[in-house]
């Protein structure tokens, strides 16, 4: 559409806010657009594929209006002639980065479908590549990404695809340094604040970082080695203002502070990329925060770095090679379950194997390997994904945590069909398993015909190397000891660490993994089907190879890996 002074109006170009005019137009309500538009800032999606995910709105329906209010023509692809070399007018990186596809080029202007046309951004780099009047019309974003596969064959550009969209996605990346240097005089120390809390987290390792604003002060605490240690800044309006900045990089609506959120943002620090899963919760004397780390490139950890017992080591990497059947690992939050999953998947993880995850959240990045993340607002459940997994042809499939009856007998019911799975489950050791998959009201039939084995772990920490020394029990320690061992144990040796700098005076450095393997055999069997557990509980005890979490402690700490401190701490967890 031309102007009087032939340059193109503005009427189809000016910016648009397609969600009001949905609503303007009765195609939509206001309350879809409003749960639309917090569905979209969590996802990063554009606006119009969130309404169509939702069920808002057909494809058809968003593009037909589209096409009305914009005044362009609605083109379907599938009818439309097109030639490859009007096509590759544009690159294929320009192309599938905009979702554009050039339809005619003539002398003047250039006709090109748009699965978006109301981006201005690519509508004005368009024009600016083109070098000549663009003409939009729109299209089905599913039919061009069908076209552009096949009018585009050149591998070499797509070489260049693929490592510029790597590019492009690891900007995305927040670097604190980079940052620190744009922002103005009034951001500035906000910056240098969040640096120096996350450089300290990398380098004590801490697994998360507190930030809690009280009366006249700010408390932030780093949890390092499963234990928390804490800063008090005697400044507390600088609490909402580090708030806020950390609630603009995770994308969450800064003037809602009443309500609670939940959001992510990756950082880059020191050549570490940690992705940081934040969670915001408000309290008396404004918003306290909670930031999860995860450094991506720490690695995945394998079976020779857990601290495992060699010979519980060696029972696990037989039962995780088995073609079908469940294997469950238990335990508390934070007792490190996903990690020993990661390091079996990462055992399993070889060309031959089909692996699918289903998990909330998608902790660690992993090759090869299909990792689908739960979204329960959109009904992305655990039971609906895993339902299309098992129709993907896996091998091996991994559920996040087993947390109803509806995904526990799909993860049964899938392990008795060819398949091995892996997953988790909150209960204090392996025999509780059972008492907790009765409760859930799985059959226990089923759990005879499935279950493997049931791996149970706790962490505890490691004496610290620089400061060990010889200690001496107590009585009510030698006391707990006896009990555990049935004699006498007072010539047994153990060691603490008195604390020294290495280790911040608390004479622990770092974590070592506790494990309880029960492989389900024999009388544990008949006690399943018969849905008995305190004969289960009995057959347990005298399986072969069985030894309960404090008996391993008590190894660990006669090896001088821990103190026994942390063994009486973790099976007062048990008692409890």
């Amino acid at each position: 559409m031309l102007g009087t002074d032939n340059k193109p109006t503005e009427k189809v170009h000016k910016k648009i806010r397609i969600g009001d005019l949905l609503v303007q137009n009765k195609v939509i309500s206001e309350n879809q657009l409003m749960s639309a538009l917090a569905e979209q800032k969590k996802t990063g999606h554009k606006l119009g594929n969130t309404l169509i995910e939702l069920g808002y709105i057909e494809e058809q329906r968003l593009l037909e209006f589209l096409s009305q209010q914009l005044q362009i023509p609605l083109i379907d692809l599938e009818e439309f002639k097109l030639e490859p070399s009007t096509v590759q007018t544009l690159s294929e990186n320009v192309a599938r980065r905009y979702r554009v596809i050039v339809l005619e080029n003539r002398e003047r202007d250039v006709l090109v479908g748009m699965a978006d046309p109301t981006d201005l951004f690519a509508y004005d780099e368009l024009g600016r590549i083109l070098q000549k009047r663009v003409r939009q019309a729109v299209v089905k974003e599913s039919q061009l990404l069908y076209l552009l596969d096949g009018m585009y064959s050149s591998t070499g550009e797509l070489d260049d695809l693929a490592l510029e969209l790597n590019e492009e996605l690891s900007e995305n990346d927040i670097d604190l340094g980079v940052m620190l240097k744009a922002v103005d005089a009034t951001d500035a120390p906000v910056f240098r604040l969040l640096e120096k809390l996350f450089e300290d987290a990398l380098r004590a390792k801490a697994s998360d970082i507190h930030i809690e604003p009280e009366e006249n002060l700010l408390r932030v605490r780093q949890r390092i080695d499963g234990v928390l240690h804490e800063t008090v800044m005697n400044e507390k309006r600088i609490a909402a203002a580090l708030v806020q900045r950390l609630k603009l990089m995770a994308n969450l609506d800064i003037s809602e502070k009443r309500l609670p959120q939940d959001g992510r943002f990756q950082i880059k620090l020191k050549q570490h990329s940690i992705d940081v899963r934040l969670s915001t919760m408000p309290v008396h004397s404004g918003e306290s925060v909670v930031m999860r780390l995860l450094d991506q490139s720490a690695g995945i950890l394998d079976f020779d770095h857990l601290g495992m017992d060699e010979e519980i080591k060696r029972r696990i990497q037989r039962l995780i090679k088995r073609p079908h059947g469940l294997m469950l690992v238990t335990g508390p939050t934070g007792s490190g379950k996903t990690t020993t999953l990661y390091a079996a998947l990462n055992e399993l993880n070889v060309p031959e194997n089909k692996i699918i995850t289903v998990e909330d959240p998608v902790e660690y990045r992993l090759e090869r390997i299909n990792q689908v993340q739960v979204h329960e607002q959109i009904g992305l459940t655990f039971s609906k994904v895993l339902r299309t997994a098992l129709r993907q042809d896996p091998d091996i499939v991994l559920i996040g945590e087993m947390r109803d009856l509806e995904t526990a007998q799909i993860g049964l019911r899938a392990s008795i069909t060819g398949h091995f799975v892996l997953s988790t489950l909150h209960t204090n050791s392996a025999i509780g398993t059972i008492s907790r998959l009765l409760d859930m009201g799985t059959p226990g039939y089923l759990m005879a015909s499935a279950l493997q084995a049931v791996l149970a772990q706790r962490l505890v920490r490691k004496v610290c190397a620089d400061c060990s020394a010889p200690y001496e029990l107590d009585g009510q320690e030698n006391s707990w000891l006896a009990s555990q061992l049935g004699f006498d144990s007072m010539s047994k040796h153990f060691v603490k660490g008195t604390g020294c700098k290495k280790c911040n005076d608390t004479g622990y450095k770092g974590r070592i993994g506790v494990y309880e393997l029960l492989e389900i055999n024999g009388e544990l069997l008949t006690a399943l089907r018969n849905e008995d557990i305190e004969a289960f509980a009995n057959a347990a005890k005298t399986a072969a190879g069985f030894e309960t979490l404090a008996e391993q402690g008590i190894k660990l700490a006669l090896q001088g890996k821990t103190s026994i401190q942390e063994i009486i701490r973790i099976s007062g967890e048990l008692d409890g």
